[in-house]
């Protein structure tokens, strides 16, 4: 079974990396129906700025 939608978490700044975990919770908490199949964390940089991103594959309708 494939995926019904993306959801792309992402932040440079370093206080928002750190509460990137946290936005994911609060996302999953407030879609209950939606079930994570797969996920990719990805992160780079350049020599100013460093991104993180947090992508979830999910299915609706659990």
């Amino acid at each position: 079974m494939g995926f019904t939608g993306v959801k792309v978490f992402s932040a440079t700044k370093a206080k928002e990396r750190e509460l990137l975990g946290e936005a994911v919770t609060n996302w999953l908490r407030n879609n209950p129906g939606c079930e994570v199949v797969d996920k990719i964390v990805t992160q780079s940089s350049d020599s100013e700025f460093h991104c993180m991103s947090i992508t979830l594959f999910y299915r609706e309708g659990r």
